[in-house]
């Protein structure tokens, strides 16, 4: 929501753009009595208990998100539909384990003829289409960002982690994906990149405290290559050998 907020929606409006379903269908107020405090947010005015497949038909939803632990709930049908009216559907099955994923990378990718944007609570194979192409479905996993975060407020002193630091460690996150990755049907970078990743997402994090009054630790020296100052910062897991190797001739 605070996305949608930072590109120029009002929270009433960003509020709207989400529907938000349990085991009895679509959150109405008529049942704020029943609800959390975190979901009587989301409760809508009308329409209260409308099933997923009559949500994707009447609203045409652009994401879909899986939190449910209930495996197979995204259909062949309800992923078909959705991609009617999309043309790159996002599609997130975020409930782990694998069994308990609300459908597969395969399924998403081949009832979306490959135009779909897919990450997973669960990790899944590369999906190779009868047309040859392969994609490579990324596991959703906060290791791309909780370091780099700890890193930034760590080294900056700040003494709350705001919900704009999250928004700006997901943002230098999301821009480190490169346009080949994307085409290959990734959402995030390769592993192998996580150092610098975690290094772009603490910078972030940092200029936000720096925006915000919160960067306690800093001083002007610090402030004027921020890239060199983390990366001294960063810690390197190269050991000194406990055991000296020595070769023993009789």
């Amino acid at each position: 929501m605070q996305a949608m907020m930072e590109h120029g929606r009002s929270e009433e409006e960003a509020k709207k753009c989400f529907f938000v379903a349990d085991e009895k269908g679509l959150l109405g107020t008529e049942r704020l009595s029943e609800l959390s405090a975190e979901q009587a947010i989301f409760a809508r005015d009308t329409d209260g208990g409308l099933s997923l497949s009559e949500i994707v038909n009447k609203y045409k939803p652009t994401i879909i998100l899986g939190m449910t632990a209930v495996g197979g709930l995204f259909s062949e049908q309800l992923i078909r539909d959705m991609a009617k009216h999309c043309e790159k559907p996002i599609i997130f099955p975020l409930s782990n384990p694998t069994t308990k994923a609300e459908c597969s990378a395969k399924q998403a990718f081949e009832w979306t003829d490959g135009r779909c944007i897919f990450a997973s609570g669960s990790p899944f194979d590369p999906v190779e289409m009868e047309d040859g192409r392969t994609f490579y479905p990324t596991q959703c996993n906060n290791m791309f960002v909780f370091p780099g975060i700890g890193l930034g407020v760590t080294l900056c002193g700040a003494k709350t982690v705001s919900d704009r630091m999250l928004y700006v460690a997901a943002e230098a996150l999301a821009n480190y994906v490169t346009e080949d990755e994307l085409a290959e049907g990734k959402v995030f970078p390769n592993l192998a990149t996580i150092r610098d990743v975690s290094k772009k997402v603490a910078i972030a994090v940092i200029e936000e405290a720096v925006e915000t009054g919160q960067a306690s630790k800093l001083t002007e020296k610090d402030l004027a290559d921020l890239d060199s100052f983390v990366t001294r910062k960063m810690y390197d897991p190269v050991y000194v050998p406990l055991i000296e190797k020595r070769t023993i001739s009789i």
